[in-house]
């Protein structure tokens, strides 16, 4: 099995997003269910009961304003009826108590029927909790046996549980008892209720979570599959793929839109590379049959061994040199292993060194090389190496591309604290469109290998990367018909003395 059939297996045996999403909202859904079945459910009970002592213990706290007052029974009465709860409050008279109100609002209160031992330990309760007390009784007519929750002598009833609160308190140097009681309501069928409808609501909230995570699933994945299916036709070698998702959501959007450039800068440098290899070939091929057809030559022929013969020799492996020197310096700028050694020097000298050098090497074949310095000298911080090359290959680009007038001008100028260094010619010039494209390998205007006067055709790519790793500023002026004008720009080091 091959490496991408494998990668393609695994693929598919991993989750996809539509089951990702279904695992998430029943995840989410059902954690939303415990929560709502521990607390409306399993403690529905506690929670109510806990309520009603609450309340119980608020209407305590408002009958302390009673009490003392002179129409306290009428008053508590009132009070009971409004809030529907039984209320027995007792005056504590030196040895014996003495009932001040009763109110009986509930048909179940169990505080009118307690004996005075029950009295007596319910104060005793609350006496040692600090003035209050909370007590829970249940009462079911099948018991026989009085224990916890139960009064001695109580009657029998049919089953109830009710809530009891005491509370101690002071007034007008009397000590009361307050005796507070209301049912509490059986919530069993509640909460079976409650539990029949969390069965139907969990099936049908798994329902609903699984519908919407095949909706989101294919408004999610339908756009990604899509890209996916046009990433493999890239794959294939189809460059020209249009990646675009009308319909689809911002971020996808933005990937189609960054695949789509990536199609488009991976078709163009394939085409670059065909062309790279084809204008190397050429460029490679001439040299070599240049040296085999002067050395076959030499070697067969008597008398040919000549300086001529062996100095074209010579050029042509230097040409070949050069080519290859520039290859293995272009691909070193692109892969960023080659770093600039940054040093201050005089820019207009090392300009008019280069220049010195390219006028005795093209003066023989009726070029002119023409500078103009407006400020000398100038200095800046850069690679003296890497610049000086940028300068050879910017001429020896204007001298393969001048016109008929055989001349090329070289200017420098300083402004705002940067020198501006260009190289124009009076050639055939750049098309608009064409000009983004002349900093890459091998390109040409005009589509048609020609030899060059000297260089390799590799010089403006070099000078796009040499610029780029110092972080300069570099372009073109172009128009068809009235020539170029190639520049790069470097910052002035002002040195002092």
């Amino acid at each position: 099995m091959s490496r991408a059939a494998r990668t393609k297996k695994e693929r598919r045996g991993r989750v996809g997003i539509r089951w990702w999403l279904f695992a998430c909202l029943a995840l989410f859904t059902i954690l939303i269910l415990v929560s709502i079945w521990i607390f409306q459910v399993c403690l529905l009970s506690t929670f109510y009961e806990k309520e009603k002592f609450s309340d119980l213990k608020k209407s305590a706290d408002e009958l302390k304003e009673y009490v003392a007052a002179e129409d306290a029974r009428n008053a508590i009465a009132k009070y009971a009826k409004e809030k529907n709860i039984c209320i027995l409050v007792i005056a504590l008279e030196e040895e014996h108590g003495r009932l001040l109100a009763s109110a009986d609002a509930t048909s179940d209160c169990i505080i009118h029927h307690v004996n005075a031992q029950t009295l007596e330990e319910l104060y005793a309760d609350a006496k040692q909790n600090g003035g209050t007390y909370n007590k829970r009784f249940e009462f079911n007519d099948e018991s026989e046996a009085e224990g916890e929750g139960r009064f001695p002598g109580f009657p029998k009833k049919g089953s109830s549980v009710n809530a009891i609160h005491v509370r101690i308190v002071e007034g007008n140097g009397v000590e009361y008892v307050m005796l507070l009681d209301c049912e509490l309501m059986p919530v069993d069928a509640t909460v079976r209720t409650l539990q029949m409808q969390f069965v139907w609501i969990a099936g049908a909230l798994l329902c609903c979570a699984f519908l919407l995570a095949l909706l989101l699933s294919h408004i999610v994945a339908k756009p990604l599959v899509q890209i996916t299916q046009k990433a493999e036709k890239l794959a294939g070698g189809e460059f020209k793929v249009d990646f675009s998702e009308r319909d689809a959501y911002r971020e996808v959007q933005e990937l189609a839109d960054a695949l789509s450039f990536a199609a488009k800068e991976i078709g163009a440098t394939g085409r670059l590379q065909r062309e790279l290899i084809a204008n190397i070939s050429h460029d490679l091929r001439t040299p070599l049959t240049m040296i085999k057809g002067y050395s076959e030559m030499m070697r067969d022929i008597p008398g040919e061994n000549s300086p001529e013969n062996i100095q074209a020799v010579i050029d042509e492996t230097t040409r070949l040199s050069d080519l290859v020197n520039d290859l293995l310096d272009l691909s070193k700028l692109q892969a960023g292993t080659t770093k600039p050694k940054l040093a201050v020097f005089d820019l207009t000298e090392l300009l008019h060194d280069a220049l010195d050098r390219y006028d005795t090497l093209i003066k023989h074949k009726g070029y002119r090389i023409e500078s103009v310095v407006e400020e000398n000298p100038v200095f800046v911080e850069a690679d003296r190496t890497m610049i000086l090359q940028v300068l050879y290959n910017l001429v020896g680009n204007a001298v393969n591309y001048t016109g008929e007038s055989h001349r090329v001008l070289v200017t420098q100028t300083v402004k705002d604290g940067v020198v501006r260094l260009a190289v124009a010619d009076d050639g055939e010039g750049i098309p608009p469109e064409q000009i983004p494209e002349i900093w890459d390998r091998y390109y040409r205007v005009d589509r048609e290998h020609r030899c060059a006067v000297m260089g390799t055709g590799l010089g403006l790519s070099i000078v796009k990367n040499v610029m780029e790793a110092h972080k300069a500023s570099y372009g073109v002026e172009s128009a068809v018909g009235t020539g170029s004008v190639f520049w790069f720009e470097l910052p002035v080091i002002k040195k002092e003395g």
